[in-house]
């Protein structure tokens, strides 16, 4: 099988497992933690490269999962630096509008959504987005997944243009105040993760609930985002989406497929940083694939970080790793994947300062 390995030239399993933890980000439950807490076990046994903060259970709204107030989540974020023996990517949903974790009813700042911004000048924009920066600094979160750079392409999209999540549907407008969100986040040393690649703004249905195609409705001027903030040296981490698109692959959605993650993004748009995945556990593809499947699908295609957001379903951490390591003893994923991903993950850490 190709890249297949004699097992005595794998690293051990310990030394292994350290490896895959650093290409995860995974959600967990709690409001405070312990040294016996879960989750200190996998930060320590594994090296987790983040972890993924949530406001509320998705199944029952009216439960906190892990934020709470500004002094609740500032402890918390400080327990998880201090428990971890390597820099974490501490990261969170806050674009502003509908997603956000940070929310006013907890004592947050409200940020307006993408929409809302766009009708706004520079200017104006940059103190939004400063004022954001301002108080996941403050969080001490060090990881954006924003801002979205999705174009409305379709006004009827439900989880884009419905949430207004999009500055628009010309690609220059969105770059423009992508590029002042991405800027205030840098100035406070956060990483920004821009998504969702190829493009999720032409889709009809929601990729939580199930498979997308967007074959029909995508358009190349969506990859202009992406293309810009990579020449600008702006891109530190891209989300691919799972949208399915049969003229850029005819067999998988582009969380799992190479011909995207690798020779679209890396190989024609010159991309070389950190690619992280939309959820895992979303219905478009835990509906269709297996965890294997979807590890190795993954990770093969190019992807250097998995997020499993433990919201949509629960996902083992120690079985998650298992499932990873035999796929490299297996010969399914080679050893190389892992290391030139893990690369990408330090460098994304020497990029910033992870205090």
């Amino acid at each position: 099988m190709q890249g297949a390995h004699a097992s005595s030239d794998l690293p051990n399993d310990a030394m292994l497992k350290k490896m895959i933890g650093r290409m995860l980000i995974v959600g967990f439950e709690g409001e405070s933690l312990t040294k016996k807490s879960v989750i200190v076990k996998y930060l320590q046994e594994y090296t987790l490269g983040g972890v993924i903060l949530f406001d509320r259970h998705f199944d029952d709204r009216a439960k906190t999962k892990n934020i709470r107030s500004p002094k609740q989540l500032k402890t918390l974020t400080s327990s998880l630096k201090s428990f971890a023996y390597k820099p974490l990517l501490i990261s969170v949903d806050q674009e502003g509008g509908k997603v956000a974790r940070l929310k006013p009813a907890y004592g947050f700042e409200a940020t307006p959504s993408a929409k809302v911004v766009s009708e706004m000048d520079a200017y104006m924009a940059k103190h939004v987005y400063d004022n954001l920066a301002k108080t996941l600094k403050d969080a001490g979160i060090n990881c954006n997944f924003a801002p979205v750079v999705d174009l409305t392409i379709n006004p009827k999209n439900r989880v884009i243009a419905g949430l207004k999540r999009s500055y628009s549907s010309e690609p220059k407008e969105v770059i423009k105040y992508a590029k002042i969100f991405m800027n205030s986040l840098r100035d406070k040393n956060i990483i920004s993760v821009i998504k969702h690649f190829p493009g999720h703004g032409s889709s009809l249905e929601d990729s939580h609930n199930g498979f997308v195609d967007i074959s029909e409705t995508w358009s190349e001027s969506e990859l202009e985002p992406y293309i810009e903030l990579i020449h600008s040296g702006d891109a530190n981490m891209i989300m691919t989406a799972h949208v399915f698109n049969e003229n850029l692959d005819e067999l998988y959605p582009a969380t799992l497929s190479y011909k995207v993650n690798t020779e679209l993004l890396r190989d024609k748009l010159g991309y070389n940083g950190v690619i992280v995945s939309d959820d895992l556990q979303m219905g478009a593809i835990a509906k269709h694939y297996t965890l294997e499947q979807i590890v190795t699908l993954s990770i093969n295609s190019g992807v250097d970080m998995l997020l499993f957001g433990n919201q949509l379903s629960y996902q083992d951490t120690d079985v998650l790793i298992s499932t990873i390591l035999a796929q490299i003893k297996n010969g399914s994923i080679p050893l190389e994947r892992i290391l030139e991903s893990n690369k990408r993950v330090e460098r994304l850490f020497a990029n910033i300062k992870t205090e």
